[in-house]
């Protein structure tokens, strides 16, 4: 369900005896998450759980090290 501005509400899901959860197909189609993708779960304990693709966090993580990297330099 599309809520406003890119943000949805793609329902509940039951957690499985070993933890595990099925992420909803709108969710996984939205994302371009596919099986056989890695996904970086993170967490706060006031904010809750998220789930970001691997691949899409790296390019986050590169871009703040040559940030980074780019201060140094001054």
């Amino acid at each position: 369900m599309d809520c406003t501005d890119g943000k949805y509400i793609f329902g509940t899901v039951k957690v499985g005896e070993r933890g595990q959860i099925v992420i909803p197909k709108d969710a996984r189609n939205i994302f371009g998450i596919k099986s056989g993708d890695l996904v970086l779960v993170v967490g706060d304990e006031k904010r809750g759980i998220g789930i970001v693709k691997a691949d899409k966090f790296k390019k986050i993580a590169m871009k703040i090290l040559d940030s980074i990297n780019n201060n140094e330099d001054d």
